[in-house]
């Protein structure tokens, strides 16, 4: 096997193991009414501070217009609630409600088990190789990926110029 087809291999099925168990992981009993997807808007608009729609929108690389049928969802379900702002009706705060809240931490507690588990099988060197590989998988795909001049909206891929015209 060469190595791009190691690569593509390894890199797909990590990322589809990787969705697969974070839905059996977060959509338990208790948060069965909503999806991963909902999951990471959860985490998006954060514990903190109320976030207005576009700067969750672009958290989540979506436009406004998608994140508002996901957030009129998660209201009606009662996990986030939406409050237009005093200074400018046109912008909506999102803040999560003790519900919402409670899924966020549930979802952050997946994660920061599944870093220690995988923290606990390597070594220092082991570590930092990986935190290095993943670190220019990151950046490749910000690079090649992202149109970082436009609010961080995906690329159309059809405009992505292959292997052979590079």
């Amino acid at each position: 096997m060469t190595l791009e087809d190691t690569l593509n291999e390894l890199l797909v099925k990590l990322f589809k193991d990787l969705l697969e168990i974070e839905s059996r992981s977060l959509i338990t009993e208790e948060f069965s009414d909503i999806t991963c997807n909902d999951m990471h808007i959860i985490e998006a608009v954060g514990i903190e501070e109320p976030r207005n729609m576009k700067t969750v929108a672009s958290l989540m690389s979506v436009t406004t217009g998608t994140l508002t049928k996901a957030i009129e969802s998660l209201s009606e379900k009662g996990y986030v609630t939406r409050k237009r702002s005093t200074e400018d009706k046109r912008v909506v705060m999102i803040r999560l409600t003790d519900r919402g809240r409670r899924a966020y931490y549930h979802h952050e507690q997946f994660h920061r088990q599944m870093i220690k588990n995988i923290a606990a099988e390597m070594n220092q060197q082991e570590a930092e190789v990986l935190i290095y590989a993943l670190a220019k998988l990151v950046d490749y795909f910000q690079l090649n990926y992202y149109d970082t001049s436009e609010e961080e909206e995906f690329v159309d891929w059809s405009k992505i110029p292959s292997e052979e015209s590079r």
